[in-house]
């Protein structure tokens, strides 16, 4: 690490000049034939490991069982092997281990961190939740109740309603309009045995990325990635997925919910992550909305306004489609100008553009930040998991800054008018917005 973070302060230091750093990531190929990327750093004695599996996201439960990758990422970890789900956490405890697993929507992942004085053992447990989960009725019980709590709960926050509706909107008959976390019916629907399927189906070799950092050398790491992820079945090669276009209504969609704020949230198609132009997007997305307290919806809706105490927008690429997204929240009473405010600065950037200076300044912030990314072991390691899955190259991190620098107005003004789409900005108002009705503003 402090390698790392001396290279890093450089950066810091010195953000407005060209990247003067490296950061050396090695490709390491156990005996066995698993593939790893690492990043040494002896500064301190720990070991962290994200990896996930690719293709065997959340999207991908059946029709009747969503949320079943999500109900197995909590088990995973509640037991395997002999130990029961007490004796498999006090062990993590009682070593200070950290293990875990989520399912997101294109993948499922893991993430393990140890000293090293343990990190053997802690192998050894990482290696038996992967392959011999025990899914005993105890746990199984209790986390299904804690889903099913937490479903409950869902249901009366506006953000998650606006989030799924819009979702289903843009999606109606793909996997993505569909809830990851599930339904009280579908979880309460799922089996030990379709956990059991699907770690068998979805826990396999190719599909598999891994990425290490901390205190291991790739004499150590060759061993120790056969030790966990040698015994995985091969599974079938991974498979580009056709895309998908989202349905772009551009309309209004209201959902009545009796709360004295209403969600918003909003979306178009948005560039995927291959397309060329991404970091010109990334540019623009940063001056639009992604900004914070410097962007133009920032500005204009709330300095200028004071209509939300935030709003933003981000790019959302996914496997099979990418958008454009955003949200704010904002009183009832004050939803319809907000939204004609949005409406107007995402018109006003894609035909006008943006100026020179507020594209430097979003470079300023874009390269200047970065480095800020890489001060947490298992977050690096997640960068590298994240690189890999997106085929960018193993010395993107020492290309990012140059491809966000090389960006000029005149690219992000042509990415402006080429995505940026106001007439198919589709949005869901979760509340009681004054003035509001389904279709555009009364």
């Amino acid at each position: 690490m402090t390698r790392i973070l001396a290279a890093l302060a450089l950066v810091v230091t010195f953000f407005s000049a060209p990247v003067a750093y490296a950061v050396d990531v090695q490709e390491v190929i156990s005996p066995g034939g698993i593939k790893a990327w690492l990043i040494e750093d002896s500064s301190l004695p720990v070991t962290a490991i994200e990896f996930t599996f690719r293709e065997h996201g959340a999207a991908l439960d059946p029709k009747g069982k969503e949320g079943l990758a999500d109900l197995t990422s909590s088990l995973i970890d509640e037991g395997a092997g002999d130990l029961d789900s007490q004796a498999f956490q006090g062990a993590l405890h009682d070593k200070s281990m950290r293990l875990s697993f989520y399912a997101g929507q294109d993948g499922f992942g893991g993430s393990f961190y140890s000293l090293n004085r343990y990190r053997d053992e802690g192998l050894d447990m990482l290696h038996l939740a992967l392959t011999n989960p025990r899914f005993d009725a105890e746990p199984v019980d209790r986390i299904r109740s804690q889903v099913l709590v937490g479903l409950k709960q869902r249901q009366t926050d506006p953000n998650f309603i606006a989030h799924k509706t819009l979702m289903a909107q843009l999606f109606p008959d793909h996997r993505y309009g569909r809830s990851t976390d599930g339904t009280p019916e579908s979880v309460s629907a799922i089996t030990v045995d379709d956990m059991r399927d699907f770690t068998r189906r979805a826990f396999t070799r190719k599909s598999l990325i891994v990425a290490v950092v901390g205190a291991v050398t790739a004499d150590e790491l060759g061993p120790m990635l056969d030790r966990v992820f040698g015994d995985l079945p091969e599974g079938k090669p991974v498979v580009d997925t056709a895309k998908t276009d989202p349905v772009l209504s551009g309309g209004l969609t209201v959902v009545d919910m009796d709360v004295p704020q209403s969600a918003i949230n909003f979306a178009q198609a948005g560039p995927d992550r291959s397309d060329p132009d991404f970091y010109a997007a990334t540019v623009l997305n940063y001056i639009l909305g992604g900004g914070g307290f410097s962007s133009r919806l920032t500005d204009e809706i709330r300095e200028k306004r004071g209509l939300v105490y935030s709003v933003y927008s981000s790019l959302y690429p996914r496997d099979e489609a990418s958008l454009w997204f955003g949200g704010a929240a904002t009183r009832n009473a004050k939803a319809k100008e907000t939204v004609t405010v949005l409406r107007d600065q995402w018109r006003e950037v894609a035909e006008k553009g943006v100026t020179a200076e507020e594209v430097k300044n979003a470079k300023t912030y874009l390269t200047g930040s970065y480095p800020l990314s890489f001060t947490n072991t298992s977050h690096i390691a997640s960068i590298l998991v994240g690189i890999q899955r997106e085929d960018l190259g193993i010395d993107y991190i020492n290309r990012r800054n140059n491809l966000i620098e090389a960006v000029t107005p005149g690219d992000v003004n042509r990415v402006a008018k080429k995505f940026l789409t106001p007439d198919k900005l589709s949005i869901v108002v979760v509340g009681r917005p004054d003035g509001l009705s389904t279709d555009g503003p009364s």
